[in-house]
């Protein structure tokens, strides 16, 4: 098997219903929020469950797609707090949630720059920080997600391999340089446990010790 077969099988491994599809449609629709893969969504959804999650912070709510695979994989009472700039992106991701099945109280879409909504969120009070928004600002979202995690919280970045291009050292672009000092940052800290995933356009998760 090719190694494309492989990544074609591993992403294919759990079908998506038809909240997930819709979601997946509003995004390719609207443009401007590449929704998570399906095996990223599965990864998200797994390390929510495993964590028993009760709080999560998403940068980033696109329009809905990673928010409902996290909120699978959350407590009954667990609530997911989304930040994104773009009303329009929230608008649709209410109505994905809605589709899902999912009570308003399960989730609180908060409208702004991550950069002015994070420092108003709890220190230590979450159980994951899941960063898929602006790259340019993922060392930022790094630094935030350490202060907001619980010890044995997990920060995630979707994106980490940005096509291909993080792994290429004459790429160098401002993107391109963010996500590598990202995923530097993350495997030289000392309070992390990290790792990086070849699934969709990867996916680097480290547990804060």
């Amino acid at each position: 098997m090719s190694a494309q077969a492989t990544l074609d099988f591993v992403e294919e491994y759990l079908s998506e219903d038809e909240p997930l599809l819709m979601a997946r449609r509003n995004a390719a629709d609207v443009g401007g929020a590449p929704p998570v893969s399906p095996a990223t969504g599965a990864a998200l959804r797994f390390i929510a469950a495993a964590l028993s999650a009760r709080a999560v912070v998403e940068i980033g709510t696109g329009c809905g797609t990673s928010g409902i695979w996290l909120l699978r994989g959350m407590r009954s009472d667990g609530v997911l707090t989304s930040v994104d700039v773009d009303p329009e992106h929230q608008r649709l991701a209410r109505k994905a949630f809605v589709e899902a099945g999912f009570p308003a109280n399960r989730y609180r879409l908060i409208g702004g720059k991550a950069a002015d909504v994070l420092p108003r969120l709890t220190d230590g009070g979450y159980d994951i920080v899941f960063c898929d928004a602006d790259k340019h600002d993922y060392p930022s979202y790094l630094t935030a997600a350490l202060r907001l995690l619980r010890p044995g919280g997990v920060v995630a970045f979707d994106n980490a391999l940005w096509g291909g291009r993080v792994a290429t050292p004459s790429c160098t672009d401002p993107e391109t340089s963010a996500i590598r000092e990202v995923v530097e940052a993350v495997r030289q800290d000392e309070r992390l446990v990290p790792l990086l995933l070849p699934m969709g356009d990867g996916l680097l998760a480290a547990v804060k010790q």
